[in-house]
């Protein structure tokens, strides 16, 4: 007879990514600039807006569906940079090895064990290039839903980059923005 280990726990919450990229698969300039997410002209001559069921498209919508949020220290800065805390109903973990900090908004993280340690139960918002990779390559992602924006930027911070594991998706629908911007959500197959 053989010893077997016990399985692992079912996990309690739902790893879910909502994120932009150029059309060249950046999420922001090579300095962390984000600006140009804002510059989808609507009065651009863009097809007509259009949405296929399944589409996430409303960060709003989206926002109620997640109760923590997890995301790396490069996006906890620049979200810093807004003058206003984006996150007041939500608990938001910072994964980050070198942030020290006493702002009341975060708890922060030492390692992705320990994020995964502190998460709950509910929808989990994962935020950042890294983190995002992260926990893709733990397979510990659920579901992504990607807006591209109708820009290339050349060179920037990528949200995949070399090293992840191949991942089958199923495709849930892609909507069209009046602004030219696709929104593609995905569910990751298992």
């Amino acid at each position: 007879m053989t010893d077997s280990l016990p399985a692992a726990p079912a996990r309690t919450w739902t790893g879910r990514v909502f994120i932009a990229t150029s059309l060249d698969g950046y999420i922001a300039r090579d300095d962390g600039d984000i600006s140009w997410l804002e510059a989808a002209d609507p009065a651009a001559s863009h097809s007509p807006a259009r949405a296929d069921s399944g589409a996430v498209t409303d960060y709003d919508a989206f926002m109620a569906s997640v109760d923590t949020l997890v995301m790396g220290r490069a996006t906890y800065e620049k979200v810093l940079t807004f003058g206003f805390w984006p996150y007041p109903d939500h608990r938001v973990l910072v994964l980050s090895t070198t942030l020290n900090t006493t702002d009341p908004h975060v708890t922060v993280v030492r390692s992705l064990e320990e994020a995964v340690a502190a998460l709950g139960t509910g929808g989990v918002y994962l935020d950042g290039g890294a983190v995002i990779r992260s926990f893709l390559a733990a397979d510990l992602v659920d579901e992504l839903t990607i807006t591209r924006v109708p820009v290339i930027l050349g060179s920037g911070l990528p949200l995949f980059a070399p090293g992840l594991p191949t991942i089958a998706l199923d495709h849930l629908g892609t909507a069209v923005s009046g602004n030219g911007m696709t929104h593609s959500s995905y569910r990751v197959r298992r």
